[in-house]
């Protein structure tokens, strides 16, 4: 049965979420990729409903050949990525975030289909430039890592290729919740000091190296994977949207608040040791992210984002205590 909607990236983290409300919605007519199904990420998709699987290999050759599994594609959902800030392999980076993106947006645009796609907050920098989604002013952005250039460069050549008057990319914040078990030291620092707190009884946090913030008080925007997604498809389903848009809370929040929420979701007092940064993170390090939603809620986005503390409380006591994926809970 061909299908309607292609995910890339859908064993993983946003993708196997983003397939798990599709579910909710009723939608079953769904292609999935990605690079490798590991235990882990054929555990996500084992609690999904979808139409078939290729690798991201095999989708490439389905482009060029025309495959007939691909001629009811109505939209694309490209999340798949090498999304590890650590990675130091430009040319990989390249081809996987960059050329793999490239191909599969001019192919969806060759033929009308609505193309949706996953950018980064990383592309920011360290947000001396701003944190704005708008187009004005896209250059003058600074990346601190190469994953976050590899993301950047695409923004830039959808924006000079005028693309951005049909498709959407996301640059998503902090996102964190179930189904990131297999990113390993990419996982949200929910998901490791869960078990820093469940085998110790404490949890650690990095010491800051700037005077105008404490140990502790560096901020993030932490978005809940739900609350992602919810705007994900929000923005797939506007037809007018197009461009950049950032995908946050809008709230900028410590690594304290993070670490209380989590203690007290477990029932515990928080007890916190500051740890050294490595020395090769120091230079990549951001102290403050916001998201700023405005372009987003001007498209008709009006669903609240789940707090800090209430989503934290639903990850640790629904999904990491059981040791549940989404799709798996009664």
């Amino acid at each position: 049965m061909p299908a309607k909607i292609l995910v890339t990236g859908g064993a993983g983290f946003i993708g196997s979420a983003l397939i798990h409300a599709l579910n909710q919605q009723g939608e079953r007519k769904i292609l999935v990729t990605d690079v490798h199904l590991d235990p882990l990420r054929e555990a996500h998709l084992s609690f999904l409903k979808y139409t078939n699987y290729l690798s991201a290999e095999e989708l490439l050759l389905a482009l060029q050949k025309n495959d007939q599994l691909l001629k009811e594609i109505t939209t694309v959902f490209h999340l798949g990525a090498c999304s590890s800030t650590l990675e130091m392999n430009r040319d990989f980076l390249m081809k996987n975030n960059f050329q793999y993106t490239k191909t599969l947006a001019a192919w969806s645009l060759s033929r009308g289909i609505r193309f949706v796609y996953a950018s980064s907050a990383a592309t920011y920098g360290d947000g001396s430039a701003g944190m704005k989604d708008d187009l004005e002013g896209l250059e003058k952005l600074r990346p601190l890592n190469l994953y976050g250039e590899s993301k950047h460069l695409f923004d830039l050549y959808a924006r000079d290729h005028g693309w951005f008057d049909h498709l959407v990319g996301l640059k998503y914040f902090n996102v964190f919740g179930p189904n990131e078990d297999h990113k390993k030291e990419m996982r949200s620092l929910v998901c490791k000091a869960y078990e820093q707190i469940r085998d110790t009884g404490r949890m650690t946090l990095f010491k800051s190296y700037r005077s105008d913030y404490a140990h502790g008080e560096q901020q993030r925007d932490f978005i809940y994977v739900q609350d992602a997604v919810r705007m994900t498809l929000h923005l797939a389903e506007t037809k007018y949207a197009h461009g950049l848009f950032n995908i946050g809370s809008s709230v900028a929040r410590s690594w304290l608040d993070l670490a209380n929420a989590l203690f007290a979701a477990l029932h515990r007092q928080p007890v916190i040791d500051f740890i050294e940064m490595p020395e090769k993170m120091r230079a990549q390090y951001q102290y403050h992210t916001c998201a700023d939603i405005t372009r987003l809620r001007a498209t008709g986005y009006r669903t609240p984002t789940t707090s800090l503390e209430e989503a934290i409380e639903d990850y640790v006591c629904n999904y990491l205590i059981p040791g549940k994926h989404l799709g798996e809970l009664a």
